[in-house]
C-alpha cells in the first residue's frame, strides 16, 4: 500500500520544524533576567544597592548572568526598560516607584515578557508589583529614637516629597508620639525632584538644623543623602537612624540602628519565581526590620531591646495599628 503524502512530512517540513525548534531553545538559552537601578545608582549604600545585592545573590547561587542598567536622568527610564525588552531578557525588574509610568507603558507593548516594579503597584497581567509596609518599620525606629533621646527632641530628614517618603515620616512621628507623649518630632524634606536622593550636603545642613533644635536622633529616608546626614550626626555627637539598607557599619558608634526594608529579598524572589499581582511585606513578613549588628551593639542596652521588641510584637499581633499616609494622603494618628 502507498502511504497518502499526509502520512509522512516532507525533508523540507521536517528541516524548518527542526530549524524553528532549535531557534526555540536558543532563545530560551539566551533569556536573561535584567534590573533597572534608578537615581543614585547600585552602589548608593541604600535602597538600590539593596536591590543590588538580591540580584548577586541570585547570580552567585545559580551562576547565571543578568542585564543591568543605572538610570542617570529622568528621561531614560523607558528606553532603558525597551531596551531590555527588545533583547529578550525576562523578568525585567524596574528598581523604585519612580518608574512605574515608564514600566506600565513598555509592558503594554511586550505583554509576553515578565516584568516587576519595587515600590509601586502596576496593574497588568505580565507584572509583578513589589510593596512594602514602610509605616511599620518606621513607627518602631521611632519608639527607638524616642527611647534613647535625652532630650525628648528626634529629627526626620527625608530625600524627594513624595507620598512615599511621608509615609516613612508619618510611621516615625507616631512610633515617637505614642511611646512619648511629649516628644518633639522636627521634620524636613530635601527638595521636590529626584536630585534630593543623592545630595549629602544638603541633608547634613537640614540635620545640623534639626540638632541645634535641641533634636539629639535623626532618621533619615533619602537614599545616597543621608550619608550627609550620618556624618552631621557624628561631627555633632548625636545618634543617627539609616534607612532600606542595614548603614549601621557606615559611622559605627552613631547608628543607633537602621529601618531595613529588605529589598534584597523581594529581588531575590522575583528571579527564583516571578509571579503576576501584588505582593505586600510587612514586619509580620520580615519585609521590615529594624537592624542589631556589632555597630550598635553598644547603643542598644538589653531594656532598649526588650521595649522596642514588645512594641514589635504589638505590631504583628495587630494590637498597634500604624496608619499608613499612603492610604488617604494625610498623617492620621
Amino acid at each position: 500500500m502507498i502511504a497518502s503524502p499526509k502520512c509522512f512530512a516532507s525533508p523540507a517540513r521536517t528541516a524548518l520544524a527542526l530549524a524553528l525548534s532549535l531557534a526555540g531553545l536558543a532563545a530560551q538559552a539566551q533569556t536573561k533576567p535584567a534590573v533597572i537601578f534608578d537615581m543614585g545608582g547600585k552602589f548608593d549604600k541604600s535602597f538600590n544597592e539593596s536591590a543590588y545585592r538580591g540580584v548577586e545573590r541570585w547570580k552567585k547561587e545559580t551562576g547565571k548572568p543578568y542585564l543591568e542598567f543605572e538610570i542617570s536622568n529622568d528621561t531614560q527610564r523607558v528606553q532603558a526598560i525597551r531596551r531590555m525588552a527588545e533583547r529578550g531578557a525576562s523578568p525585567i525588574i524596574s528598581v523604585g516607584f519612580a518608574q512605574a509610568s515608564a514600566l506600565e507603558q513598555v509592558a503594554k507593548e511586550f505583554p509576553k515578557t515578565q516584568f516587576a516594579i519595587i515600590d509601586a503597584e502596576v496593574k497588568l497581567p505580565n507584572v509583578q508589583s513589589l510593596l512594602f509596609k514602610e509605616h511599620e518599620g518606621s513607627y518602631l525606629v521611632g519608639a527607638m529614637a524616642v527611647l534613647a533621646s535625652k532630650t525628648g527632641k528626634v529629627g526626620f530628614v527625608g530625600g524627594m516629597d513624595i507620598p512615599l517618603i511621608r509615609k516613612f515620616q508619618c510611621g516615625y512621628e507616631q512610633g515617637a508620639r505614642a511611646t512619648n507623649p511629649k516628644a518633639e518630632v522636627f521634620s524636613n524634606m530635601t527638595g521636590t525632584t529626584s536630585s534630593a536622593w543623592n545630595d549629602p550636603t544638603r541633608g547634613g545642613e537640614l540635620a545640623k538644623a534639626q540638632f541645634a533644635k535641641g533634636s539629639d536622633v535623626v532618621f533619615a529616608a533619602a537614599g545616597g543623602t543621608g550619608s550627609g546626614v550620618y556624618q552631621a550626626a557624628k561631627d555633632a555627637g548625636r545618634l543617627a537612624i539609616g534607612v532600606d539598607s542595614n548603614q549601621n557599619h557606615l559611622q559605627p558608634g552613631t547608628m543607633l540602628t537602621s529601618m531595613v526594608k529588605n529589598v534584597d529579598v523581594a529581588v531575590y524572589n522575583v528571579l527564583k519565581g516571578w509571579k503576576p499581582g501584588t505582593t505586600v511585606l510587612g514586619l509580620k513578613d520580615g519585609g521590615v526590620e529594624y537592624a542589631l549588628d556589632q555597630h550598635n551593639a553598644k547603643l542598644v542596652t538589653p531594656a532598649l531591646k526588650a521595649k522596642v521588641e514588645a512594641i514589635k510584637a504589638d505590631i504583628i499581633a495587630g494590637k498597634i495599628r500604624v496608619a499608613d499616609y499612603m492610604a488617604d494622603g494625610v498623617c492620621k494618628y
